[in-house]
């Protein structure tokens, strides 16, 4: 990811703070729309869950620039996802529902460089995690 990237990240994703619950909501609607056998990998509450998934974006979004710390934390974490039956496809599934939770919040403000900024970071995010599951499979 380019400094340029990081900042439109980081920018967007204050825009999204104040809403936050709102987009939890948004984003899980979505997935479980895109792929609707990924409600049964979520056995907690969603109440939680919801608020678990916005505090790790808010840290990996925050960690953007601090990649060094932020790869251990991201491994560990696609290696329990991994232990709860996530897949790799589902990856795929996850970036479309952020970038569509994205777009809908931001609106006009989800210009092309914030959704490639975006589908960076994801992917940086998500190829770390799934890496971390298949060393630990």
């Amino acid at each position: 990811m380019t400094p340029n990237q990081i900042d439109l990240v980081q920018g967007s994703w204050r825009q999204v703070l104040p809403v936050a619950e709102t987009a939890a909501l948004m984003f899980y609607d979505r997935l479980f729309f895109l792929d609707p056998s990924l409600r049964a990998l979520f056995r907690s509450d969603m109440t939680e869950q919801r608020r678990k998934v916005m505090a790790m974006i808010t840290f990996a979004v925050n960690g953007l620039t601090r990649l060094e710390q932020l790869v251990p934390m991201v491994q560990d974490l696609g290696r329990r996802h991994a232990a709860y039956g996530v897949r790799p496809e589902h990856y795929y599934t996850v970036g479309a529902a952020l970038l569509w939770t994205l777009q809908q919040g931001l609106g006009d403000s989800f210009t092309p460089a914030v959704r490639e900024a975006w589908t960076a970071a994801y992917g940086v995010l998500a190829n770390t995690m799934r890496g971390a599951a298949e060393l630990a499979a």
